[in-house]
């Protein structure tokens, strides 16, 4: 199949050196950034490692995995909450020295966001001639700066191990049919369980194969740890599971997904299930008919972020450390307003720059980090209140309408991995 042809450069300048300096400017104000915007989430200190190295500990002396409880100024209690496979991966890390498993969830949280980054701006690069080591390094800080990512890492949380198991499957291996398409989304929805909407995109997009290697992966992942640990995984899968309030308070701002809102709504008290259910069904229905078209005219990058959006938005708590998805809805909306280059298309290219400019700013300003909401109930009181507390809820069905589903990307989604390597290095 002959190559697509290379658009011409998106930028032009007869001053080589004075572009240069610019974007070095440009990415040492970048980095000159970051430390701000990580300074306030250093109060959080790997709490969450801390909780799962703790669990492993109170578990490798044989006490029950799910017994492990800690008292919490906010939550009031914290517990070990996810499934049993997660735990045989976070046993090993148990047997090393805390400031070593820090080490490595971080430089491993670093690569995962470099290499995510790669795959999702290296064609961006190329279709529109954008200089390649700039863009990149651009990128990849900009990424560092989001607050999902900034928690991410503060936190210690296993995100982006999933995300990449996730990208990997569904950017690569299905689109060009792998015999094991669909294993990194089994594997993520066995460490994990919220990766599991991706199994549904799978089976909405008539991916059969896939979607039930997928759930064979997830399966027998999950029926290892359960050969390993028998009495917690029965626990987990007949009681824990079920058991929402071992997770934490819905109505805290940090979870941004549509029965937070709700809860924001009624707190003390839970909110109507009823009501919840038919909001579920219609941002899942609709989400996921918009990510089937995407599929089916070969656009998946579009599929797979709308389907990480549904899920965000349907899981009864997204932490915002969860949701990663609004990266590549930013890296679409770019690649939308470099495509609309004709005189006619100044609307769509203005809407659509505007919407990634937006989306940037209030994904790197975020909803926790530089507000203080307390640890009380929180209330929506006012307007006002609905929108600061529940900005990433409302992003998320603003993009599930807004993100556009480009056409004519099949042959993209099939390039190997390996092949972003060896691509044209622009200026």
């Amino acid at each position: 199949m002959p190559a697509e042809p290379v658009a011409p450069p998106a930028v032009t300048d007869d001053d080589p050196g004075g572009r240069t300096v610019r974007r070095l400017v440009a990415v040492v104000a970048l980095l000159a950034v970051l430390p701000a915007l990580y300074l306030p989430g250093l109060v959080h200190n790997f709490f969450d490692l801390k909780i799962y190295m703790s669990a492993m500990d109170w578990w490798r002396v044989g006490h029950p995995l799910y017994d492990y409880v800690q008292p919490d100024r906010v939550q009031g209690e914290l517990y070990f909450t996810y499934p049993p496979f997660s735990a045989l991966l976070l046993w090993p890390f148990g047997l090393l020295r805390l400031g070593a498993t820090v080490a490595i969830f971080t430089v491993l949280t670093v690569l995962a966001v470099v290499l995510t980054t790669r795959w999702l701006v290296l064609p961006v690069i190329a279709r529109h001639g954008l200089p390649r080591t700039f863009t990149l390094v651009a990128a990849v800080l900009l990424v560092l700066a989001v607050e999902s990512i900034r928690e991410t890492i503060t936190f210690g949380q296993i995100n982006m191990l999933l995300v990449v198991l996730i990208l990997a499957d569904l950017l690569f291996a299905v689109p060009q049919a792998r015999r094991w398409a669909g294993v990194g989304v089994g594997l993520a929805t066995a460490l994990k369980l919220f990766p599991g909407i991706f199994i549904v995109y799978l089976l909405a997009t008539r991916r059969w194969r896939a979607a039930a290697v997928a759930g064979a992966t997830a399966a027998a992942a999950t029926l290892l740890a359960a050969a390993i640990a028998p009495s917690d995984s029965w626990r987990f899968w007949t009681h824990e599971l079920w058991t929402t309030e071992r997770v934490g308070r819905t109505d805290i701002v940090g979870n941004q997904s549509l029965f937070g809102l709700l809860s924001r709504f009624t707190a003390p008290e839970k909110p109507d299930r009823l009501l919840w259910l038919l909001l579920v069904a219609a941002v899942a229905v609709y989400g996921l008919w918009r990510a089937t078209r995407a599929a089916r005219a070969g656009d998946a990058l579009t599929g797979l972020t709308l389907t990480g959006l549904v899920g965000a938005l349907v899981s009864p708590i997204s932490w915002t450390h969860h949701i990663y998805w609004f990266v590549p809805a930013v890296v679409l909306l770019v690649d939308a307003a470099l495509s609309a280059d004709r005189p006619e298309q100044a609307g769509r290219r203005w809407w659509s720059a505007t919407l990634a400019l937006v989306t940037t700013v209030v994904i790197v300003y975020g909803v926790v980090t530089f507000q203080k909401w307390g640890a009380g109930v929180i209330r929506t009181h006012d307007p006002v209140d609905f929108v600061a507390q529940n900005t990433y809820v409302l992003l998320s069905v603003l993009l599930l309408a807004a993100l556009p589903i480009r056409s004519g990307h099949a042959t993209e989604n099939r390039t190997k991995w390996t092949d972003l390597s060896t691509s044209r290095d622009q200026r």
